[in-house]
């Protein structure tokens, strides 16, 4: 499982254009810990964890391999703009 966490975040990582760097940057860590959770010789702390899941905007199971859905940030919507976005992606399932 550690090696997908790592290749799970390396992933989010890269399609959001940052460097390990970067990314240690927003979590609070060095860039060496992201180097050793990317390659699988480290897990992050129930902390860090958390933290990457909303930098990322997934959840924990998502990055522990135990859920494959993503989930959407709808904090700073209103609940009608929430509304909108749950009719929307109703709409886009039942298109499939």
């Amino acid at each position: 499982m550690i090696i997908e966490l790592g290749l799970k975040i390396k992933s989010l990582r890269i399609k959001r254009n940052l460097t390990q760097k970067q990314l240690a940057c927003i979590a609070g860590v060095a860039a060496s810990t992201i180097y050793s959770y990317e390659s699988g010789n480290r897990y992050p702390s129930y902390g860090v964890l958390i933290n990457l899941a909303r930098i990322f905007h997934v959840s924990t199971d998502y990055l522990l391999g135990l859920d494959r859905i993503k989930t959407i940030d709808v904090s700073n919507l209103k609940q009608e703009e929430i509304n909108v976005v749950i009719h929307m992606i109703d709409v886009l399932k039942d298109k499939k």
